[in-house]
């Protein structure tokens, strides 16, 4: 499986970013999975459901099945939070792996870049930050593409990784 990521400050277009990069990728003939990191709780069950009653139980563990989708929950009940690679680990082989987030993390990442965000650039003094994504030219030692230039972000990507 190959990895990359799509980082930047909080408001600076990764969402969009990733979800557009699924849709090329995908319509492309690879098959994708996504890894997002939060930097803040988050709940994907809801109250009154049956598994988040099994998870208020105490269960470690919840896997809601159904016909479309299989979703595993997993408490960490003050465990550490896992590291990206133990998580790359858990998901079934796919062509690619984008990752929103992890910025600490060595794998080859596109940091996206908003003028209005006004946040400083992450990739002069990272060198896992191959591109970068902006809706305003810049000059950098790495490659700049428009942020909503998808089809030329994923061609670098797809070179940049040899797929």
């Amino acid at each position: 499986m190959k990895v990359y990521g799509v980082t930047g400050w909080k408001n600076n277009g990764k969402t969009g970013l990733m979800e557009r990069l699924v849709t090329e990728f995908t319509s492309r003939g690879f098959t994708v999975s996504t890894i997002k990191h939060a930097h803040h709780a988050t709940d994907v069950d809801q109250p009154g459901t049956d598994s988040y009653r099994h998870r208020q139980a105490g269960a470690s563990e919840v896997v809601l099945a159904s016909a479309g989708r299989v979703a595993i929950m997993q408490e960490l009940r003050g465990a550490a939070e896992p590291p990206l690679a133990e998580l790359l680990a858990r998901l079934n082989p796919v062509d690619l792996v984008l990752v929103e987030g992890y910025k600490r993390e060595p794998h080859p990442k596109v940091e996206a870049c908003r003028q209005d965000a006004g946040t400083d650039l992450i990739a002069p003094r990272d060198p896992s930050i191959r591109a970068v994504a902006s809706d305003t030219p810049l000059a950098l030692d790495c490659p700049v593409f428009d942020l909503n230039a998808t089809s030329e972000i994923a061609d670098f990507i797809q070179t940049d990784l040899g797929l």
